[in-house]
């Protein structure tokens, strides 16, 4: 799996107009809100490749979840920062030939689907209060990245 993680202060994907993942941070009173206090959340875009497990969801979202990229070198287990989860297949695009990626490393997305659900979910076993974009569909996906902190985290 690949994930591009993001400190960001605000995030959210919608759909067709309609938002269907959004996080808060700050203690907005909004159900999607970090705990008061908390001023930043995570998004993480996520790519699945043909050998990727169930275990390699678990590990990854254990990586995303004690990753300290928060102020103060905390985590978003540290301070319960909310995460924003949005699938990406292009993770694994390969432009290194011609002017058109390649598609070939990216797993399909009955192979996909069940993966990204798996980290999402064991995140929310971890702690996490997440959100989700839509598998599949054609998001915009809006973010304040601060700091700017984005990282490449791969198993």
């Amino acid at each position: 799996m690949r994930a591009v993680v993001q400190r960001v202060t605000w995030a959210r994907v919608q759909v067709d107009g309609d938002t269907v993942g959004e996080i808060l941070v700050d203690g907005s009173g909004d159900p999607r809100a970090a705990p008061p206090g908390v001023r930043q959340g995570l998004l993480v875009l996520v790519g699945a490749t043909h050998s990727d497990d169930d275990a390699a969801a678990r590990a990854m979202a254990a990586k995303i979840w004690r990753l300290r990229i928060l102020d103060g070198e905390r985590s978003a287990s540290d301070l319960g920062a909310p995460v924003l989860v949005v699938s990406q297949f292009t993770l694994y695009g390969d432009a290194r030939k011609g002017r058109r990626p390649s598609w070939n490393r990216a797993a399909p997305g009955a192979v996909a689907e069940p993966l990204v659900d798996a980290l999402a979910d064991a995140l929310r076993e971890l702690g996490a209060h997440v959100e989700a974009g839509l598998f599949g569909a054609h998001m915009q996906v809006s973010s304040t990245n601060d700091g700017p902190v984005t990282l490449l985290l791969e198993n």
